[in-house]
């Protein structure tokens, strides 16, 4: 019995060897293989990093057309609360009844941090609108909860160009400022002090016993007693005594920073409304974000604003030209505002 199972094992351990010389590789078999392996993929990885690239490409374009649209839009309904627009006389130049004054630039944050002062901002839009403030009035009733009523100030916003050459960056940014006035108490005996700016005016509180304060630096513009036209009036603007505690927030990043005066000669304010004259405001060679203001009425602007999908993917090379135009989004909008100046 034993030697017929030693016959049987033996039988298969010799067939078991057969099968694994019949059934395995040679080494030149596994070469070839490889070979065309590499062959074939080689192509196919090639062609799905180039539509992983493209991907990329076409994605930074788009969430740059967005942005771009979406701050338009942002800027749009805020102007159209406005009430002033600064031109760029009233933004730069001397006034014409008080020389020693060079128009609301300089009475506004000249950096983008109000106590360093650093002159990285260069404002561009500039105008005064109505702010809506809240639930900011209560109104007695004859039920046992009084009511809220909403109301309106004044407010000064600015929008500035910030050309940053920090490599964190690598393209220019858009930041917005605000002040604004608080909500006075038409009864002195129930409204608080709000300290040394305004040391004769009484605020009322919100429902939320927050007293509705104007920001700091913040001062009226007078116009009923001032000499001089409109734009005299409100060119001639001195902030209060105050230093601003509020810094421009950034609005928008990724935008264009090419100085190339080509560019400048492409991008005029528009012709298309004869009995307007505009005025062109932005800083020498940058055409990434510019405001032409009607200096007529100052009431209508149209800003314009070039994106950069660039700074997105790479480090270098970021300059506009015309054979990467497409990876520079612009877009513009015209805004005439809605808001009323009561200058009588």
């Amino acid at each position: 019995m034993s030697s017929v199972l030693r016959f049987l094992l033996s039988s298969q351990l010799k067939h078991s060897r057969k099968v694994q010389q019949v059934g395995g590789f040679t080494l030149i078999e596994l070469l070839v293989g490889m070979i065309m392996a590499v062959l074939i993929i080689t192509p196919l990885l090639g062609f799905m990093i180039n539509i992983l690239d493209t991907d990329r490409k076409e994605q930074a374009k788009i969430n740059s057309e967005q942005e771009i649209q979406t701050a338009l839009d942002y800027i749009s309904r805020d102007l159209q609360q406005a009430v002033y627009i600064y031109d760029a006389n009233g933004l730069t130049r001397n006034s014409n009844t008080d020389p020693t004054l060079s128009g609301i630039k300089n009475q506004i944050p000249v950096g983008c941090d109000t106590k360093k002062k650093d002159n990285s901002c260069q404002p561009i839009l500039v105008f005064w609108k109505r702010e809506f403030i809240k639930d900011a009035v209560t109104v007695s009733s004859t039920t046992a909860v009084d009511k809220t009523d909403d109301t309106y100030v004044y407010s000064l916003v600015a929008y500035y160009l910030i050309k940053d050459d920090k490599p964190i960056w690598k393209a220019s940014r858009i930041a917005r400022f605000q002040v604004k006035d608080g909500v006075q108490a038409t009864n002195r005996s129930t409204g608080d002090s709000c300290g040394v700016d305004y040391p004769d005016e009484k605020y009322i509180k919100n429902p939320d016993k927050k007293i509705l304060c104007p920001d700091k630096g913040f001062k009226r513009f007078d116009i009923t007693t001032k000499a001089g036209s409109l734009q005299d009036k409100m060119n001639t603007w001195t902030k209060a005594p105050t230093d601003y505690e509020q810094n421009p927030l950034v609005l928008l990043d990724f935008i264009d920073q090419t100085t190339t005066t080509d560019i400048a000669n492409k991008t005029p304010c528009p012709s298309d409304i004869t009995d307007i004259k505009w005025s062109k405001v932005t800083p020498a060679n940058m055409t990434s974000f510019y405001v032409c203001v009607d200096t007529t009425t100052n009431t209508t602007a149209q800003v314009f604003l070039r994106g950069n999908a660039l700074a997105r993917l790479q480090n270098d090379n970021l300059d506009y030209t015309d054979s990467k135009k497409t990876y520079f989004p612009s877009a513009n909008i015209r805004v005439q505002k809605r808001g009323y100046l009561f200058t009588k």
